[in-house]
């Protein structure tokens, strides 16, 4: 009997976190908000770069002399939701890697990764100059239109298939990697129209080991 799942595809904000944004809990950190960026960036009227400038910009204003390191302790206080440990610790003894791919900042799901034994991540970063201060701009290491893009890539790189994928996420820019697994589970989706519909799988709860009902009840 071989094993059904080789890899599962995490989203992180919403997923495995409690906020829905790592950047606006940022902002929410130094008493800012984005509404204004926010909507013009589902707007079409700015790009993912632009959106990314104008959230640091609002950090500077709190901060003038804000540090990577600043953000990056700040983080340890974004809440997770609960299960982590034990769905990672589930799937691995299953044989399935675990991975994150998230378009909010670097140092949370390093963070997460480090906590809880991921095997790999990648976000959007922020970028620093020599001195470590904060340059005002993001660094794009992926695009949140086609996240699925880079599932792709993560299954290349842990030789495996699709249909041997799994994914989990809660919003719109996950579609594109639940269009590109085997298995795909929408957690607390944000929507039931285009989030909760493109998947084969809806699950409402604040405990993240829920979806290993799903994940472990099929057997080869």
């Amino acid at each position: 009997m071989g094993k059904k799942y080789d890899l599962a595809i995490f989203d992180m904000d919403g997923t495995l976190t409690k906020a829905n944004s790592s950047w606006r809990f940022i902002l929410e950190e130094f008493g800012k908000e984005n509404m204004e960026t926010y909507r013009a960036f589902v707007n079409g009227e700015i790009d993912e770069a632009e959106f990314m400038r104008r959230d640091i910009a609002l950090w500077k204003e709190a901060k003038p002399d804000v540090k990577a390191i600043d953000i990056a302790l700040m983080m340890r206080n974004l809440p997770l939701i609960d299960g982590i440990q034990e769905t990672v610790a589930a799937l691995h003894y299953n044989n399935i890697r675990c991975v994150i791919i998230s378009g909010g900042l670097m140092c949370a799901p390093r963070m997460i990764a480090e906590e809880f034994g991921f095997d790999d991540y990648i976000a959007d970063d922020i970028e620093s100059d020599e001195n470590g201060y904060l340059t005002g701009n993001g660094i794009m290491n992926l695009d949140l239109s086609d996240k699925g893009a880079t599932a792709k890539e993560f299954i290349r790189k842990y030789n495996t298939v699709p249909e041997r994928t799994i994914s989990i996420g809660n919003s719109f820019g996950d579609v594109s990697v639940f269009k590109t697994t085997g298995l795909s589970i929408a957690f607390n989706p944000l929507d039931m129209e285009i989030t909760g519909a493109s998947a084969d799988h809806v699950i409402k709860s604040q405990n993240i080991s829920d979806i290993l009902d799903v994940i472990l009840e099929v057997k080869d």
